[in-house]
């Protein structure tokens, strides 16, 4: 049976991703090694980091100014050193949620923190729309999509300080200004590559301004003069996303993959909106693209292990909901085909019949 995966990460890849990875695996450009025991250091590896380099520029139309730097320790790791590198005084977080909030923590350590709105009251079901960024920030922090909750900023912020961005999980999704943002991160194991790398765009000159001493290793101006190599990188996961970036521009690019996310987001929504038993939770002008969380409605609510199981048999994977929020959730990466959305509308329908 055709297996479809949901899952929220590690997530679904293109087939020809996997089966490139794999091929390098076993044999890593006819050199008799596989990808997994080359040196980092080998000539033959230099220009896979170099080609991913200049297609996320390309693709993600960068400035110049900009590093891309491919890095260790996900997205967790880049609460700590986005701070650490940028935070002297002041730093403005909103708060849309579990990794925002996490983000938020790490930041105290470092400065002042100012929380400049949050929908927490609400479980996170909503981006907030009016609140102040003070002038006096160094940066202004925002999570792009919520995973857990299903909540999406679709568009670039206009604001009047610097901005971060967390994008793990809809970088690739949509074009951004990255000329509005002094650094771009996150963990590459929803729309990239398999996990274990962590990218981070990063604008030179904002690099080297904090007066405290950085550790070498959290220093982002380490890993720009090393060109990601100060220390053995994830070299599998690198060029997986390499292979990822081929992919994505081979289809179109990121304007693309925008088109398709916006159709197979709005087939699924669609039906969710249709089919009595089901309910979306997010607030429909902040519906995540990526991450499509649903529940029973409350009459039917003694049914959702059954509608769960049904849909396992059908070989949907992946779609229980997070254990926090419970429910369902169906995460449409760029990945996932147009074809699996369909089969879990359709399995929803064959649902409704049956009940």
């Amino acid at each position: 049976m055709k297996k479809h995966n949901f899952n929220a990460g590690p997530s679904i890849l293109p087939r020809e991703v996997i089966e490139d990875t794999a091929k390098a695996i076993l044999d890593f450009n006819g050199s008799g090694l596989s990808l997994m025991e080359i040196s980092h250091r080998a000539k033959d590896f230099q220009p896979v980091v170099d080609e991913a380099v200049a297609l996320f520029k390309e693709l993600l139309n960068i400035p110049e100014g900009y590093s891309v730097l491919f890095l260790g320790g996900g997205a967790s790791l880049e609460f700590c050193m986005v701070p650490f590198n940028f935070l002297e005084k002041k730093a403005a977080y909103l708060n849309t949620g579990v990794w925002a909030k996490k983000a938020m923590k790490e930041a105290k350590g470092f400065g002042e923190v100012v929380e400049v709105a949050s929908s927490a009251e609400a479980t996170y079901t909503y981006i907030p729309k009016d609140y102040t960024v003070p002038a006096d920030a160094d940066y202004f922090h925002i999570t792009t999509n919520n995973t857990i909750y299903g909540t999406e900023l679709k568009e670039d912020l206009d604001v009047n300080v610097p901005m971060v961005a967390d994008m793990s999980s809809d970088i690739f999704s949509r074009p951004i200004d990255v000329s509005k943002y002094i650094c771009i991160y996150g963990g590459a194991q929803k729309n990239l590559a398999p996990s274990g790398v962590t990218f981070v765009i990063v604008k030179n000159d904002a690099v080297g301004k904090v007066s405290r001493y950085i550790p070498t290793m959290l220093n982002y101006q380490t890993h720009i003069d090393g060109g990601s190599m100060f220390n053995t990188p994830p070299v599998v996961p690198i060029y997986a996303a390499l292979q990822t970036l081929r992919w994505i521009k081979a289809q179109g690019g990121v304007k693309e993959m925008e088109r398709r996310a916006i159709e197979k987001a709005g087939m699924l929504y669609a039906e969710i909106d249709r089919n009595k038993m089901f309910v979306g939770t997010a607030a429909k002008e902040d519906r995540s693209r990526m991450n499509i969380c649903f529940v029973m409605a409350p009459e039917y609510k003694e049914l959702e292990a059954d509608f769960l199981k049904f849909a396992t048999e059908k070989g949907m994977v992946g779609i229980k909901g997070h254990r926090s929020v419970g429910g369902f959730r169906a995460s449409c990466y760029n990945a996932m085909p147009k074809e699996s959305v369909q089969a879990l509308i359709d399995c929803m329908q064959e649902f409704e019949k049956l009940h």
